[in-house]
C-alpha cells in the first residue's frame, strides 16, 4: 500500500511541474441548439472530466470548434476552464491562429487567465518553411508559457518532423509534441534527437502504439464521452500492462479511430449525447453526421456501453 500511495505521490508532482503530461482532454465544447455557448454545461463537463481521473483540458483545440468562436467566445472559454478545472495549471489552451502575432496574443491571454501551458499549430494560413516556423514558435514562446506543439500536416499542410522539433526543443521554444502525423515509428526519431522533449499522443487511434514508445501524455479526444473507459485505457497502456490494454484498446477502436477523421467532432459530440454527457450540435460550417455515418458511431457507442465502458 505504501508503495502505491508513493506512486501516486510521484504521479502527481510530474504532472504539477510538467501540466502537459497525462490525460490532456482536448474538449468539445456544449452549444444549444442556437449554437450559442453553453458555459454552465462546459463547466460542468471540465468538472465532469476531472472527477473521471482525467489529468487536466485543452479547450480552444480543433475539437472545440475555436476557428468558428468569436474572440469573446474564445477568451471565456478559457476563463469557465480554468475556473472549472480548480487549478489553472491542468488549462492547456489552445493558441492557434492565421499569425504569429495573434497567436502570441492568445498564448497571453491564456497566461492571464491562469492557464498553465499552451497548445500551438504551426502557421497554417500558407504552408511554411522551416524558419517561419522557428520565428512562430519563439514569438509566441515571449508569453511565458511552456509550449506544446501540435503537428497535425494532415490538415495544416506543415509537418513538424523530428528534426525540426529537435531544433524547437533546443532553442527552448517548445517542451512537448502532440504527435497526430499518425506515424508511429517517429517516437523513437524523436527520442533520438531531442530526448528531452515530451511525446504526447495526438491521435486516440494510435494510443497503445504511441504508449508502448514512451509517450507521457494524451491530448484526448474520446474521453468527452467515455471518460473512465479511456482513463483505465491510457493507465494501462503507459503501464505496459497489455493484459488490460490491449482488450480495451480493441473494444475502443472502433470509436477512438473516428478521432482522426473529419467528422471527428460530430462523432464525438453525438457519443456524448447517447452516453448521457451535453454535447449538442456543431457550428456551421460543419454539417450534421450524414445517416450512415451517425449510424456507424451510434452503433459503436452503443455497444460500448452495453459493454460497461463509460
Amino acid at each position: 500500500m505504501s508503495h502505491l500511495i508513493k506512486e501516486r505521490r510521484t504521479v502527481t508532482q510530474q504532472n504539477r511541474t510538467h501540466p502537459w503530461r497525462g490525460i490532456m482532454v482536448a474538449t468539445t465544447l456544449p452549444l444549444r441548439e442556437d449554437f450559442s455557448v453553453d458555459y454552465d454545461a462546459y463547466a460542468e463537463h471540465v468538472r465532469r472530466l476531472i472527477d473521471a481521473g482525467c489529468d487536466g483540458v485543452v479547450p480552444n483545440g480543433s475539437l472545440g470548434e475555436y476557428q468558428t468562436l468569436t474572440a469573446e467566445e474564445r477568451a471565456k472559454v478559457v476563463e469557465v476552464a480554468v475556473e472549472a478545472a480548480g487549478d489553472g495549471s491542468r488549462v492547456m489552451p489552445g493558441v492557434a491562429a492565421y499569425g504569429s502575432a495573434e497567436s502570441r496574443r492568445w498564448a497571453d491571454q491564456a497566461a492571464e487567465a491562469g492557464a498553465g501551458s499552451v497548445l500551438l499549430l504551426p502557421p497554417n494560413a500558407y504552408r511554411a518553411d522551416a524558419d517561419s516556423v522557428r520565428a512562430h514558435y519563439a514569438e509566441v514562446a515571449k508569453a511565458g508559457l511552456p509550449i506544446v506543439a501540435y503537428n497535425n500536416p494532415i490538415d495544416t499542410k506543415v509537418d513538424l518532423v523530428p528534426a525540426l522539433l529537435a531544433e524547437l526543443h533546443a532553442a527552448g521554444s517548445i517542451v512537448a509534441v502532440k504527435e497526430f502525423s499518425g506515424d508511429v515509428r517517429r517516437a523513437y526519431e524523436i527520442a533520438e534527437l531531442a530526448p528531452g522533449l515530451d511525446l504526447l499522443i495526438g491521435a486516440d487511434d494510435v494510443l497503445l502504439e504511441l504508449a508502448l514508445a514512451g509517450a507521457v501524455g494524451w491530448i484526448a479526444g474520446y474521453p468527452n464521452a467515455l471518460p473512465e473507459a479511456s482513463v483505465a485505457l491510457y493507465k494501462a497502456a503507459v503501464a505496459q500492462d497489455l493484459d488490460t490494454a490491449l482488450p480495451l484498446y480493441k473494444a475502443l477502436h472502433s470509436l477512438l479511430r473516428w478521432d482522426s477523421k473529419t467528422e471527428f467532432v460530430q462523432a464525438i459530440k453525438l457519443s456524448q449525447d447517447i452516453a448521457g454527457i451535453p454535447g449538442g450540435p456543431v457550428r456551421p460550417p460543419r454539417r450534421p453526421l450524414s445517416p450512415e455515418i451517425e449510424a456507424a458511431v451510434r452503433a459503436a457507442t452503443e455497444k460500448a456501453l452495453a459493454e460497461g465502458l463509460s
